[in-house]
């Protein structure tokens, strides 16, 4: 290879390594090992190969609150598309993001992670219904059948 064709192969590649840095400089609300992102979005590389992440229930509760995109955005003074993509786990999270989103929702970081809201059949929809006599019930019934098995 001569000379000037090495010159044009180093130059090619402190482009592409500066592209792939400046994809992380720009202000990130999220740690940068949860982004969706990497050394692999500098190629083409279909969405459909993006990382996944774990399941969350950010959409239920917000349609549960009767909440928008939008309104949940300027809550947490991120954009429509950052919550969509959260919802839809596109894009990690931190336990700041976590905590911010449960609070924009009237909820608690566990039930984001764990809880359906609109589950009518769900543990905690019954237990949210229960009175407080109703609810000593259900653990005593729940005592005995861990206890016991039946």
């Amino acid at each position: 290879m001569d000379l000037r064709s090495r010159e044009r192969c180093r130059t090619r590649r402190q482009t592409r390594h500066t592209l792939a840095l400046g994809e992380f400089t720009s202000k990130q609300y999220f740690h940068p090992e949860a982004m969706v992102f990497g050394p692999e979005s500098r190629h083409n590389v279909s969405m459909s190969k993006a990382r996944r992440f774990r399941r969350t229930y950010i959409r239920e509760w917000r349609k549960y609150r009767g909440l928008t995109l939008e309104k949940v955005a300027d809550r947490l003074d991120m954009t429509p598309g950052h919550i969509s993509m959260l919802e839809r786990g596109q894009r990690g999270y931190t336990q700041e993001t976590l905590e911010a989103v449960a609070s924009a929702l009237q909820t608690d970081v566990a039930s984001l992670l764990m809880r359906d809201p609109t589950d009518p059949d769900g543990m905690w929809s019954i237990w949210d219904q229960a009175k407080p006599s109703q609810r000593r019930q259900i653990v005593e019934i729940a005592k005995t059948l861990v206890k016991t098995g039946t």
